[in-house]
Formats: C-alpha cells, sequence, structure tokens
C-alpha cells in the first residue's frame, strides 16, 4: 500500500504525469530514492502512513549534481499552515525551526540540512509539526526505516549518472 502511494506521489506531486526520464533507483521500505533527467535531480522521499491520494505530504531529501548543494531537506505540509505558524522537524530528541511558505518547508541552512539528514540514520520516525490556517496544530509523522538507505541510494545514483 505504502509502496503505491509512494509511486503515485513521485508521478503526479510535482506535474500531472510523471516527468519524463524519472527513474526509480529503488524502494527501500517507506522510503524511494529517484532520479530525474531534466532538471537533473536525485532524491529520497516519503509519505506519512496512511496518507490517501487527498493528503499532499511528503517528505524529502534532494540531490543536486553539479551544484554546490548538499542533499537538502524539504517537506510539503498535510495542510496549509497559519501565516504565522512556525513548523518545527522532530526527530528523536532533536528539534529543527525550518523556513516554511504556506504549505512547504526547508531547513534555513547547509548546515541544518546536514544535521537533518544525519539524524535520521539514527532514528525510527520524524514528524513536521505546525498550526493549521483553521488554528488546530497538527503533525506529519514519517517512518524512518529505509531513509538511509534511500538517501544513499539517491546519492549514488546521481554519482553514476554523470
Amino acid at each position: 500500500m505504502m509502496l503505491a502511494a509512494l509511486l503515485v506521489l513521485t508521478q503526479t506531486q510535482a506535474a500531472p504525469e510523471r516527468p519524463a526520464g524519472r527513474v526509480t533507483i529503488g524502494i527501500h521500505q517507506s522510503w524511494g530514492a529517484f532520479r530525474d533527467a531534466s532538471p537533473r535531480k536525485c532524491f529520497a522521499i516519503a509519505r506519512p502512513p496512511g496518507a490517501g491520494q487527498r493528503n499532499p505530504a511528503f517528505a524529502s531529501i534532494g540531490i543536486w549534481p553539479g551544484s554546490a548543494a548538499r542533499p537538502q531537506f524539504h517537506a510539503r505540509l498535510s495542510r496549509a499552515k497559519r501565516a504565522d505558524a512556525r513548523v518545527t522537524l522532530s526527530i528523536g530528541e532533536r528539534r529543527f525551526a525550518l523556513i516554511a511558505g504556506a504549505t512547504d518547508a526547508w531547513a534555513p541552512d547547509p548546515a541544518t540540512d546536514a544535521a537533518i539528514v544525519a539524524a535520521m540514520r539514527g532514528q525510527r520516525s520524524m514528524s513536521v509539526e505546525s498550526v493549521g490556517a483553521s488554528g488546530r496544530p497538527f503533525a506529519d509523522t514519517y517512518a524512518l526505516g529505509g531513509a538511509a538507505t534511500a538517501i544513499d541510494a539517491a546519492v549514488l545514483g546521481c554519482a553514476r549518472a554523470t
């Protein structure tokens, strides 16, 4: 079920059709690793367990070969957040303040991206938390089983594609 949802996400989230040149590098538990030809990038991605097709939430680690950027964290929130609400990523005992738009959130800098990826490698789950536009708090929770392998596969997948 999670695999089917992950494949639907990668085919429908960025565009109505699967982007030309998207290659599945591998599926690792609830995480998948993919490579896009244009623009050239690789990423590890997951959806929260139990997320239906109407839930747009996902978390990803993106890699852009040839750029100075290191693996970068990105989350699509399951709902729009309140304009003044903070977004926090919780992984084990670690808390990371994220920069956020209405429905997306990112690490504020490369050092935080590196710390997030390192924290993901040693924990079982993570959650992205905020307050919705309705004023109610929400959390999108992700299992991290397979995340490290998917991240490594995405990094290697782009390294091999050069």
